[in-house]
């Protein structure tokens, strides 16, 4: 395998351990905030990584559509680009295809689809994802291209998106060959069904791939469904390799998805909330435009180690939110990445002294309690 993945502890199906790559070490359990065009929103790099991230996600429909694939290379790559000197796992380009521009044409060579910047046509395959990500953008974690079965879905739709994300893994793979500084990962899909989920699993097993994402969930079948498909579906994957559930998720998504064996996620939610005026805190979220905010001049959390979560009144933050001030969506969505990874930083901890499970329940009853403050 390309990246070494060293787990260090296991508690129950939790684990924590570190995907090395030449980039850096990745600690897992790890949370890739979501850096769509070349940004994670309002934030800058230097900011991300004051709060801990090992990783970056970048998202491969919107940066071929701008600024362009064969200009991002000429520039030296997204990480000379972004001044990011950390990983980098980029999205296939695949859910967003299907999600935003609409699909004009799904063939077994391809998925033809229109731009929503311009209306302007583009073909994308498994080849063309691969050479973008992997020749183009420069990734360290390269994803192949899926096709995310909306839902719901009847077993029969489910299971030909899942064949045909087969046959693009395998062409996935023989794209990208064997590269000694950057990974690929294969994507199981197969809806909410067991029995699609496992040969999905086999297939991809039998490919052989540097990690594997559980794709096809969080797309509106809930949280209960979703931990439902996650009691099976990660066990199905290799236990020495990765496993990553594809944009997730709410803070509580990701205990209970660590909980049953899951090691990385991404998710736009941290600074999507933060520029509506909502934080996450180990008290659950809150909503900074509440007028019981108004004078309340204790910090956003003192537990999360930002000066945005601990320099500033949650009277202030109210105030920048109310007035739509470009500082309060700062502060908010850097406050988010900071707790989600304080998040992850705990959880690795709570699996290294084996008491994953304390965590957890600790976890929920102060959510449960104050989760809609």
């Amino acid at each position: 395998m390309t990246f070494p993945f060293d787990i260090s502890a296991t508690d129950g199906r939790a684990r924590t351990g570190v995907l090395k790559t030449p980039r850096g070490d990745i600690r897992t359990p790890a949370f890739m905030p979501v850096g769509t065009a070349a940004t994670v929103k309002a934030l800058t790099v230097d900011q991300v990584a004051q709060t801990g991230a090992d990783i970056l996600l970048g998202n491969t429909y919107h940066l071929m559509l701008r600024p362009g694939p064969e200009r991002m290379e000429r520039l030296g790559g997204l990480h000379e680009f972004m001044r990011w000197d950390r990983p980098i796992l980029t999205d296939s380009g695949g859910f967003q295809v299907m999600s935003l521009s609409g699909i004009s044409k799904l063939t077994e060579e391809a998925v033809t689809f229109s731009s929503h910047i311009d209306g302007s046509k583009h073909v994308l395959t498994p080849e063309r994802s691969i050479e973008i990500q992997a020749d183009r953008l420069g990734s360290d974690i390269v994803m192949q291209l899926d096709e995310c079965v909306a839902w719901p879905a009847e077993e029969a739709r489910a299971r030909s998106g899942m064949e045909l994300s087969a046959r693009w893994a395998k062409r996935s793979k023989d794209a990208f060959g064997t590269r000694d500084r950057q990974a690929l990962f294969g994507i199981q899909q197969g809806s909410t069904f067991e029995n699609l989920r496992r040969e999905s699993s086999d297939r991809l097993r039998e490919i052989g791939f540097d990690g594997y994402a559980i794709g096809g969930l969080a797309v509106g079948e809930g949280h209960q469904a979703m931990c439902e498909v996650l009691d099976y579906a990660p066990q199905m994957l290799p236990a020495d390799r990765p496993r990553y559930l594809m944009g997730v998720g709410k803070p509580v998504d990701l205990v209970e998805a660590v909980w049953r064996g899951v090691d990385m996620f991404d998710c736009v939610l941290p600074t999507r909330a933060g520029r509506h005026g909502q934080a996450w805190t180990w008290n659950g979220p809150i909503n900074l435009k509440n007028a019981r905010f108004a004078e309340d001049q204790d910090p956003l959390d003192p537990e999360v180690p930002c000066p945005a979560s601990t320099d500033y009144s949650k009277a202030y933050l109210h105030h920048l939110i109310r007035a739509d001030e470009i500082l309060g969506k700062v502060l908010l969505s850097w406050h988010n990445i900071a707790f989600f990874q304080a998040l992850t930083a705990a959880m690795r901890s709570a699996i290294s002294e084996g008491r994953f499970e304390a965590f957890r329940r600790d976890f929920h009853a102060r959510h449960t309690t104050n989760g809609g403050a």
